[in-house]
C-alpha cells in the first residue's frame, strides 16, 4: 500500500483538500492508499480545515473532517510520497530534520497543466479562490492516482 502526505503551510486550506480529493478518488477506484496531510507551520494544529475548504470539499463529496497537524521527521520514513503545494513548501521540507527530498514532489508535477507549477494559497482570498484550488488539486490527484495505480499494479 502506498502512503501519501499532502503538505502546505498551515494544513487548513490546500493540503486537507488534497487529502479529501485523493481519498475520494482512491476509494472510487478501489485503490488502497493511506492518505494524510500536514503543515510546515504549527499555527493551526488540532483545528478543522478552513470553513471555505470544508465548504468546497463537501460540495464535491469529499470528507473534510481531518484535523491540522505539523510535519514530523518521521513522515519522511513513513510516507512514500510527500506532496508539496508550492516551492516554499518544498524548500521548507528539504530543510526539515530527517528530510528525504527524494520523497517530495510538487502537486502540479502530476498534471499536464503548464499554466502554473504551484497550487496558490487561497487563505487571504475569496471562496472562488478555494474553488480554483479545488480544480487544480482535482487535476493533480488524477495524476497522483494514475501514477500510484501503475506502481500498485506492478
Amino acid at each position: 500500500m502506498s502512503k501519501v502526505l499532502f503538505v502546505c503551510l498551515g494544513n487548513i486550506c490546500r493540503s486537507p483538500l488534497g487529502e479529501g480529493i485523493l481519498r475520494k478518488k482512491a476509494q472510487a477506484a478501489g485503490v488502497d492508499i493511506e492518505i494524510d496531510s500536514a503543515g510546515t507551520g504549527d499555527w493551526h494544529v488540532g483545528q478543522l480545515p478552513d470553513p471555505r475548504s470544508i465548504k468546497v470539499g463537501k460540495a464535491n463529496d469529499c470528507d473534510m473532517t481531518m484535523r491540522a497537524r505539523q510535519v514530523r521527521a518521521s513522515d519522511f520514513k513513513e510516507f512514500d510520497l510527500i506532496i508539496a503545494m508550492d516551492h516554499a513548501n518544498v524548500r521548507d521540507l528539504e530543510r526539515w530534520p530527517g528530510s528525504d527530498p527524494s520523497r517530495v514532489r510538487l502537486a502540479m508535477s502530476f498534471t499536464e497543466n503548464t499554466v502554473t507549477s504551484e497550487v496558490p494559497d487561497p487563505y487571504y482570498g475569496e471562496y472562488s479562490d478555494f474553488e480554483s484550488v479545488y480544480d487544480l488539486l482535482d487535476d493533480a490527484c488524477e495524476g497522483i492516482l494514475a501514477e500510484l495505480s501503475e506502481t500498485y499494479a506492478r
